[in-house]
């Protein structure tokens, strides 16, 4: 099989480095085609990348792009590029900073080679962070669940075959929302175990406003699932207060509203014309490593 790594990358060069190295280990007894390709979301560090020793991986390419677009949108361009240029069987996307453990790359081709043809998900069993990230990420998936009927514990890491990247390359909320945009679209993916690693290097990147802002683009994937269940929530929640009508009862109904226009407004960002385009922001592109 030929499976391509993706990693999106901005600023975060030792870790990438030492994720690159990990991988190459990892991969040693896996006897599969692997090339890794970095998109480089136009950081302002600068660093030059050596891969010297690097003996598994067959290629390694580094994607400048001109302008920074954010995470989400920098993987859905990596999965643009590899489906148009690249022979593959699998894409593998993949967090650069450690959080998202190369020895489990092992776990989703022994599940491949089980089951042929089937998208695999690493579901969250256990995570690194702070309890007050955990908790807030146990708040987003309640709020996910409430708005949308969807249950994601999955990120990024994920195994996708070859007719669900062109399936995500196709759909406009792959530009907003990775997790989102794969839970529409593949319902017969398969789900592994997967334990949130702990970054290489320097403290993590998901401040607070970062997951508000991740679960509301996953929310407003679903804006249909949000109007017809809030639309429920309010008439029956109006049903329930009407014998106890006050400030405080009141609340949840401008909440509910204000929600639903800012997953409306986060919904604006899909958009299917730019991301057809989106190659158009490659800079220039850097082999790093290729076995001849």
């Amino acid at each position: 099989m030929k499976i391509s790594i993706l990693i999106p990358v901005y600023n975060d060069w030792d870790s990438v480095s030492e994720l690159i190295k990990n991988i190459d280990i990892e991969i040693k007894d896996l006897n599969h085609e692997f090339s890794v390709v970095i998109i480089n979301d136009s950081s302002l560090e600068k660093k030059e990348l050596n891969f010297h020793g690097i003996e598994n991986i067959n290629l390694i390419e580094l994607i400048h792009m001109k302008e920074n677009r954010g995470h989400t949108r920098c993987i859905a361009s990596g999965l643009k590029y590899i489906f148009e240029k690249k022979d593959f069987d699998y894409v593998i996307p993949m967090d650069g900073d450690g959080e998202d453990r190369p020895n489990e790359i092992k776990d989703f081709i022994e599940y491949t080679e089980y089951s042929p043809n089937q998208t695999i998900v690493g579901e969250r069993i256990k995570r690194s962070e702070s309890l007050f990230f955990k908790f807030c990420y146990n708040i987003h998936k309640i709020l996910t669940f409430f708005f949308t009927g969807q249950s994601i514990k999955f990120g990024n890491y994920t195994c996708l075959t070859k007719s669900t990247v062109e399936k995500l390359i196709n759909e406009k909320a792959t530009w907003n929302s990775f997790s989102g945009a794969l839970t529409k679209i593949e319902k017969n993916k398969k789900s592994i175990p997967s334990i949130r690693g702990a970054r290489y290097f320097g403290p993590s990147k998901m401040s607070f406003i970062n997951l508000l802002q991740h679960s509301f683009s996953i929310i407003s994937v679903f804006m249909i699932n949000v109007l017809i269940r809030s639309v429920l929530f309010l008439i029956i929640y109006s049903f329930l207060i009407l014998d106890d009508i006050s400030i405080i009862t009141l609340i949840p109904i401008p909440v509910v509203l204000i929600l639903n226009m800012i997953f409306f407004k986060l919904s604006k960002r899909e958009n299917l014309e730019e991301y057809k385009n989106c190659l158009e922001n490659i800079e220039n592109i850097v082999e790093l490593k290729k076995d001849n």
